[in-house]
């Protein structure tokens, strides 16, 4: 990482917004990218308060529950946000009819699955998209490879990633959701992730 994002980095470590702020003046073309995980409206209601119209990318696996696709709908409408969703090239129904339920995390079929349900779709978003920033939800404790990680830094393709809400604990979230009187959504599941602490793998290629 160059200096001037250590820089970044130390100036803005508990400073979300100002981080925020700052990211949109270095580009012009930027992303926030959603899952409509638990307390995912925090970025989203940061970024647009700040750019109202930010596209907010959705890699939408087809395998969310219910009360998440609600809880986004809901969302979209509340923060009239500039939804762009990326799914499968095949939809959940192609896909089990050819070759069965969800496989499993120690299915060797799952690293595939992985592929066709969240890589491939955000490769797609970046190709089509060309972001020059990119803002993301990842918090510190969410897994120990995102304890590794800075709140800005540049990808091997120059992309600028942001992730504003990195040392955030689960009760600053909740305070935030509280201050702004923003959903939440509990009832959430990854078919990629499975377990709480698993990483996914996208965003260790990105």
């Amino acid at each position: 990482m160059s200096s001037a994002l250590d820089n970044i980095n130390r100036d803005f470590a508990n400073n979300p917004q100002g981080l925020i702020e700052w990211a949109f003046s270095q580009g012009k073309r930027p992303i926030c990218t959603t899952n409509f995980r638990p307390f995912e409206a925090v970025i989203l209601h940061m970024v647009t308060q700040v750019r109202p119209d930010i596209p907010i990318i959705w890699m939408d696996s087809g395998y969310n529950t219910e009360a998440t696709y609600q809880f986004a709908d809901a969302l979209i409408q509340r923060l009239n946000l500039n939804m762009v969703s990326f799914i499968p090239k095949r939809t959940r129904a192609h896909r089990e009819a050819l070759e069965g339920a969800m496989p499993t995390i120690d299915d060797p079929r799952h690293a595939a699955f992985t592929e066709e349900v969240k890589i491939e779709p955000f490769e797609r978003a970046l190709r089509e998209m060309q972001p020059d920033i990119w803002f993301t939800a990842l918090r510190a404790e969410d897994t120990p490879e995102r304890a590794k990680m800075q709140p800005a830094s540049r990808n091997s393709g120059g992309l600028l990633k942001i992730a504003p809400l990195l040392q955030w604990t689960a009760k600053d979230m909740h305070y935030y959701l509280e201050a702004h009187d923003l959903p939440n959504n509990f009832d959430y599941f990854d078919p990629t992730k499975v377990e709480d602490k698993r990483e996914c793998g996208l965003h260790l290629q990105h």
